[in-house]
């Protein structure tokens, strides 16, 4: 019995020794999605902050493929030292990933240790500014008058849902085009290969204010605060069409809680700053922060919710 006491208190003090001297290099920040997409803003912000509260360098690396899940295998796969964090749209990259793939290389509900959640967001049904279509009725019209019923582009897991939900309760056949960058799908819109884009309204709010795109509905079933003369998909007929993604920050399993602990302090830190909110605000974004008892709970029903998203949008695992 003393031995198993004392081989406790050795781990007790080893732990508070890791987290007192944590961090004790540059600590990595991994994003799902390419450079210069909405992901990638929300990730950088909040690296540069944890930057300044950790004391060391915050490198942001962008790993980009497979719906998210090149990102999300690699944090599974490194060790649980708190040096590698992933920020990430929880709800879409993680609880999601079961329903879009058949077999997956980490298990989502046991690989990560959940550090706090950070904000939702909202996403948005956006067109061409140039071109007649104003409202979403009309965008159905236009796609049910071209062959095929047209084309639409996303870049995320959220943005093919929110797509998919579109075109199963519209009664559409559109063809989805997956993108890795942002810059390309634009590209395509005001080309004329796409006719509409599924994206973050961190992203098209600065397209719009820009003139390159129009937004006609946001995805969430409230409006948005940085978009408040927008109509949510509800209001326009879209039965409890809700999709709202929220963000958080994952390490991987075994992770010291004190470790932990301190994360998740600092990151909610940043949250109720400000500097923070003012951030988020500019970005369409709303406060969500948390505790990793609150998002271990958010994690384990988001994969129920998630599941029926996609099977409400006819998505088959790959």
């Amino acid at each position: 019995m003393m031995k198993i006491c004392l081989a406790v208190i050795a781990s007790l003090v080893a732990c508070a020794a890791a987290a007192q001297e944590y961090p004790s290099r540059e600590i990595r920040a991994i994003c799902n999605y390419a450079a210069g997409s909405g992901a990638d803003l929300i990730v950088r912000f909040y690296s540069d902050q944890l930057s300044r509260l950790a004391g060391k360098p915050v490198i942001v690396e962008n790993k980009p493929g497979a719906q998210g899940m090149v990102a999300n295998d690699f944090v599974a796969k490194s060790r649980p030292d708190g040096l590698t964090i992933l920020i990430t749209p929880v709800s879409s990259t993680v609880s999601l990933a079961p329903s879009l793939f058949k077999q997956l290389s980490y298990d989502p509900a046991k690989d990560f240790t959940p550090v706090t959640s950070i904000a939702t967001v909202s996403f948005t049904i956006a067109v061409d500014a140039k071109k007649p279509i104003k409202s979403v009725p009309e965008l159905v019209a236009h796609l049910k008058s071209q062959p095929k019923q047209g084309f639409y582009g996303a870049q995320s897991n959220a943005g093919n849902i929110s797509g998919e939900l579109f075109k199963a309760m519209a009664g559409l056949s559109t063809t989805y085009v997956p993108y890795k960058a942002n810059p390309s799908a634009l590209a395509d819109l005001l080309g004329g290969q796409l006719d509409f884009i599924a994206f973050d309204s961190t992203w098209t709010l600065g397209q719009q204010k820009n003139g390159f795109v129009r937004i006609l509905a946001v995805t969430t079933a409230r409006r948005s605060a940085a978009m408040p003369d927008v109509p949510t998909m509800q209001e326009l007929g879209f039965k409890d069409y809700d999709m709202t993604p929220w963000w958080g920050v994952l390490v991987p399993a075994g992770t010291p809680r004190p470790i932990v602990e301190k994360l998740a302090a600092w990151f909610n830190q940043i949250t109720n700053s400000e500097e923070g909110r003012q951030f988020l605000a500019r970005a369409a974004f709303d406060p969500f922060p948390g505790t990793p008892e609150s998002m271990a709970r958010l994690m384990s029903t988001d994969f129920e919710r998630w599941a029926r998203y996609a099977k409400m949008a006819k998505i088959e695992p790959q």
